[in-house]
């Protein structure tokens, strides 16, 4: 090959090695802009949708406020390498009761906010400038003429558990809220949830609405709303970190059917149910998981201080009378007979409330109702029932809330401080009577807050009423879903 050629060939193969190093190079210098930016973009996606989503409750207000969050998010983010800030839009913001259903703008989501338990942000619903980067030297390169790309970025944040305990029981009644008339004089107008009443004490192993044999359940932890589950995941060893825990794996329980089985394994799973006590023996929980709550004092009936007559049982007396399986505490006229010992331990935790103090379609006061007084138990219990005496806390406090004294013992030294509230199991409440069977689908119309007062035994878990709780209040932790 002559010399010529040579040069030639070196010259061809030299401007080949120069263009590829000039598409590196580009590359090189655009590249990181790109991936910077959708960086940027994610991370304030990532942030705007988890702040919006933590204020989702139900209600209008809840979305409101998911609103507000979402836009002082996004304002407090820079782009650009921090030289740009936001220029948030609602209309980059939607929310859903589901990852795969329809997204609803803000407006239309403040007017239906029932259910909604999702945020979802796409930046491609903000001004275009925020995901174009100035391509600096690929518009070489480009017929059009060119010189910018785009990126964006989405978010999907929500709870992926809810803190209900996978134990189901039957609403004693379909309606939410009803005024309970006592017999006077006064006449108190009592306020009763799904048939409960606050303050009063239930073996939760024995009621039925619907006839005069138990009748309770097991959840499916896993099956959402809607779906069927199996047997197999309602068997003790598969509900036990779920009852340690007190949640299930799905975000809600209504929307569908859940599934259930009968009867609730009471026999393998107590052991469970007591970790909130700071009891672990025999028990599959650990600590970590399911700690003690703060206050682990058992209020045995025997040994209640704040009582003028000592109860004759852990829970008011059952009943099978009118055809279903009750409590002496709830038939209106009250049965004939009733003595001081029937009621067994009463306001525990929760005091009753005025049927006044509520407002329906309103979420009751994060500090509770304003409740009755002690000097009304003549009235709400029949005179001559235990009434208060002169140890029972002032004020809306009861036995429980007290931090020192006799209603009071700290979990062990180990465990403490322990979690307030532990104790209340949040209980689905069915619409009964659920169709025969043993693994069988079933409607939650409520939700029970029941406050354990003693540790859960193979046949009995006593627990007082200390009344309904809102689904969307019950929410884990907030996560990003993708």
């Amino acid at each position: 090959m002559s010399s010529q050629r040579q040069h030639g060939a070196i010259a061809i193969m030299l401007a080949l090695l120069l263009l590829i190093i000039l598409c590196i190079f580009t590359f090189a210098l655009d590249l990181p802009q790109l991936t910077n930016r959708k960086t940027e973009l994610q991370g304030m996606a990532n942030a705007v949708a988890l702040s919006a989503a933590r204020e989702l409750n139900g209600s209008a207000s809840g979305v409101g406020n998911a609103i507000a969050k979402a836009a002082s998010t996004a304002g407090s983010w820079q782009y650009s390498y921090h030289n740009q800030t936001v220029a948030w839009n609602d209309s980059a913001l939607k929310f859903s009761s589901s990852v795969n259903g329809t997204w609803l703008e803000t407006g239309a989501a403040q007017s239906a906010p029932n259910g909604l338990i999702y945020a979802k942000v796409d930046t491609g619903e903000l001004d275009a400038a925020h995901g174009r980067v100035l391509r600096v030297l690929s518009q070489l390169f480009s017929s059009s003429g060119d010189s910018t790309a785009s990126v964006q970025a989405t978010a999907i944040a929500g709870r992926l558990a809810i803190n209900i305990t996978p134990i189901a029981l039957c609403a004693q009644s379909q309606v939410p809220a009803a005024s309970r008339a006592n017999p006077g004089p006064p006449a108190y107008q009592e306020l009763v949830e799904f048939g409960f009443r606050r303050g009063v004490s239930y073996d939760l192993m024995q009621l039925n609405p619907a006839g005069t044999s138990p009748d309770n359940f097991a959840i499916d932890p896993f099956a959402i709303p809607g779906t069927m589950g199996s047997s197999a995941n309602t068997a003790p060893a598969m509900l036990a970190p779920f009852v340690c825990a007190g949640v299930l794996a799905m975000p809600r329980i209504t929307g569908g059917t859940i599934t259930v089985s009968r009867p609730f394994p009471l026999a393998s799973l107590y052991h469970e149910l007591n970790s909130r006590f700071d009891q672990y023996t025999g028990s599959t929980c650990a600590p970590d998981g399911a700690p003690p709550d703060r206050n682990i004092k058992s209020y045995v009936y025997t040994g209640i201080n704040w009582m003028s007559a000592t109860p004759g049982g852990q829970s008011a007396q059952s009943t099978s009378s009118a055809g279903k399986l009750w409590t002496i505490a709830d038939p209106l006229p009250a049965p004939a007979g009733n003595t001081a010992a029937i009621y067994g331990p009463l306001w525990a935790n929760a005091r009753a409330v005025p049927f006044s103090s509520y407002t329906a379609g309103a979420s009751e006061p994060a500090t509770g109702y304003t409740p009755f007084a002690t000097s009304t138990w003549s009235t709400l219990y029949k005179p001559g029932l235990p009434s208060a005496n002169a140890s029972y806390p002032g004020g809306t406090s009861t036995p429980y809330k007290a931090t020192a004294g006799t209603n009071f013992l700290a979990p062990s030294v180990p465990h403490q401080p322990g979690v307030a509230n532990r104790r209340i199991l949040n209980v689905p409440l069915l619409s009964c009577p659920v169709a025969g069977g043993t693994t069988v689908a079933a409607s939650v119309i409520g939700i029970g807050k029941f406050f354990m007062t003693v540790p859960a035994t193979a046949t009995s878990l006593y627990a007082e009423f200390a009344g309904a709780a809102e689904e969307q209040m019950l929410g884990s932790q907030v996560e990003l879903i993708q």
